[in-house]
């Protein structure tokens, strides 16, 4: 009847590594966001991936100087925390992909 259980619609992609890692080096104006602690960022990431940590609210404070002209790639490491950026920059806006099942996912 009212179908308390159902999910929002997501505004953005959830996206295989191989696939993530293609969009990001074909897009013309695109920025890599790892969303995780930085003490996660400091064991390791994407090369030429920002940190701005989802949990803090670095990613929420650094929205009113990102560019709505790029697209964000987004990962952390599963894919989950990633994916909650991902829905607070559609909702203001901005295009965002998430890299499903996080950095492991990310074709070496």
């Amino acid at each position: 009847m009212f179908n308390i259980f159902k999910s929002a619609p997501k505004n953005y992609e959830d996206l295989d590594g191989t696939t993530f890692k293609t969009k990001y080096q074909n897009a013309p104006k695109a920025e890599l966001l790892d969303v995780r602690t930085a003490g996660e960022f400091a064991s390791g990431t994407i090369k030429g991936a920002r940190n701005l940590d989802v949990t803090t609210g670095q990613l929420q404070s650094a929205l009113k100087t990102m560019d709505k002209d790029k697209e964000y790639f987004v990962f952390c490491r599963s894919g989950n925390r990633s994916g909650s950026a991902c829905d607070l920059l559609t909702a203001q806006g901005f295009k965002a992909y998430n890299l499903a099942g996080g950095i492991g996912a990310w074709p070496r």
